[in-house]
Order: structure tokens, then sequence, then C-alpha cells
């Protein structure tokens, strides 16, 4: 079981300020008139930190942050509890746009983010593997996309540094750089089902199929394999056993932050102990809630407790011909 102590190390190499759009449908050439539009720090790895401290999470947050404009990821560290361990560095953090329609259909238009030098780059590594030598996190988080200056490869180093120091290393990213990760391999990995048939070289395009593929990923050197379906649910292979967890059907407003949340609750439930079903349970419906809004899952909702009663999770181990059949 956790200590009280217990604290999370969330790294962010290509953090973003989101212009959040809301509008009731996207004329593309014409224009649009918004029901409202927000400005403020985002991207996973704040996402994921937000959601730990919500859980009572002690939550670092480091990588990189643009200089001339670092002041509102100040601020919503500070407003939610999390320590600031960001690198600066010369220039802007980039602006991604993020519009979301009445449907549910949500539409990135995403920068490409700080340009990263080899000696930042070192500088913020070396920083990290001081930090969990000094103070070994319950867990390191890599998550999000690459800045220009990181490659692939870079990200896969720093993955099997981390893990060389002890911590588990969490890892969400996606392409080449969620590719070059999977081969150190990182402790647990959280794709989607486009992202794992990427890895798997072949379509998931049956649940038969994803349970496979999450399976080789296992197989292969991942201790948690956390395969997430949206709507359709989400399913985990571990040591703890083969788990699928099913939402309830809710009213989509944004999946964005949906899969942070996912990742952070059931992280936040294995740092903790708990049994694999809760804690798997706790995560599939705190995901649900967050796609009912932009921002991320709130623990706290009123009616919370009713999403969580109403999330259903089934052993698949137990349930699922090893052939790949029902």
């Amino acid at each position: 079981m956790e200590t009280p102590a217990a604290a999370v190390l969330v790294v962010t190499l290509n953090p973003a300020l989101d212009l959040s759009i809301r509008l009731p449908q996207l004329a593309p050439g014409t224009v649009n008139r918004t029901e409202s539009t927000t400005l403020e720090a985002a991207g996973k790895g704040l996402n994921v930190a937000r959601v730990l401290a919500a859980l009572g999470r002690r939550v670092t947050l480091a990588g990189f942050l643009g200089a001339d404009n670092d002041d509102a990821f100040v601020q919503a560290c500070r407003r939610d509890g999390i320590e600031d361990a960001s690198l600066r560095v010369a220039g802007e953090t980039r602006i991604n746009a993020k519009i979301a329609e009445a449907d549910g259909r949500v539409t990135d238009i995403n920068g490409p983010g700080l340009s990263v030098s080899a000696t930042d780059l070192m500088a913020l590594r070396e920083a990290l593997l001081a930090r969990c030598r000094r103070e070994p996190p319950a867990a390191v988080v890599v998550t999000g996309s690459l800045p220009p200056g990181v490659t692939p490869a870079a990200l896969a180093a720093l993955v099997a540094a981390l893990k060389d120091t002890g911590s588990p290393v969490w890892v969400d990213t996606s392409g080449a750089a969620l590719i070059a990760a999977l081969a150190v391999p990182p402790t647990a990995a959280k794709p989607n089902e486009h992202e794992l048939a990427d890895w798997a070289g072949e379509p998931l395009a049956t649940q038969a199929a994803q349970l496979a593929a999450a399976r080789r990923l296992h197989a292969a050197g991942v201790d948690d394999a956390i395969l997430s379906l949206g709507a359709a649910g989400v399913i985990w292979i571990s040591r703890r056993g083969e788990w699928l967890a099913s939402p309830p059907t809710v009213e989509v407003v944004s999946t964005v932050g949906a899969g942070d949340t996912l990742l952070a609750a059931l992280l936040d439930g294995v740092i903790a102990g708990r049994e694999a079903p809760e804690a798997l349970r706790f995560a599939a419906a705190l995901g649900a809630e967050a796609v009912r809004h932009l921002g991320v899952g709130a623990p706290q909702a009123a009616d919370f407790a009713a999403l969580h009663q109403q999330t259903t999770v089934s052993r698949l181990d137990e349930a699922v011909d090893r052939r790949g059949s029902a």
C-alpha cells in the first residue's frame, strides 16, 4: 500500500495555451459566432496533473515553458496546488485552438511548440533524474506530443533513463513518439485503438482483435497495457488480470481531457493499491464525466456517484476464450 506522501511527477514536453471555442456548428469558409471562448493553460500534462491533484496527490509538473508567456501556467499550478518545476526557455508557449460543436465533434488546430535545443533537453533530463533520485515519486507520467528539437529517439532515451531510477513510468503520447517509447518499454501505456493498431501493424476492428493487441503489448513488457476505446470503454491488461470497463452513455460536449482523466484516475487507484475492478470503474466513470463539459473530469460532480454506479467492469480473462472468440 502507498504511504501518505506518495507523489507523482508529470512530464510534459510540449504544453500549450488552449483557446477553447464552443459553437453550435462549425461552418468552414464563413463567419462563425461562438457561444463561448476561453484561453487558459492546458495540455495533456497539466490535465493529468490537475486530476491527480483533485484526487489528493502531491503533484510536480515539469517540462518546457516559454519564458515570454508562462503566467497562465504559473497561476494554474498555484490555483490547483501543483508544484511548477518546468524549465523556462526563450520564446512563447504555443497556442492551440479547440473548436467544440454541439454534436460533440471537436476540431483541434495545434501549433508545433517551442523549439527545444539539445542543451535545453539535457538540462531538463538531468533535473528530472536528480529529482527522482532525491525524492523517488510513486510514478512518473510522460505525456503529450514532442516539440521541435525533440526526436522520438530522444523521448525513448528519457523514458529509459527515468525508468532506470526505479520509478514506474507511464506514457501517453502518439505516432512515432509512442512507437519509440513502447520499445523501451515503459511501465504503462495508454494508446487508443488507432494508436495501438499502428503499433500492432493491423486494424483492430473487433473487440477480439483489440484484446489480442493489448495482450501483445503487455507481453512485450508493458506491465499495464491500457486501451482507451472512447464510448466503448477501456481494456486494461496487467498482472491484476484482464478487464473491460463500460461507462454509461452520456451527452458528449467535448472529448478533450477525457483520456487524460482516465489515465490520472487509474494511476491514482494503482498507487493507492485499490482492487483492479474498483480502480478501473472509478477511472472510467470519471472519464465519462469529463466528456460532458470542457476540461477534465470532476470527482466532486453532483451525480458522479450515479455515473460510478452505472459503470460496469467485467473480467475478460475469465469471460473471453483465449483463442479470441467471445
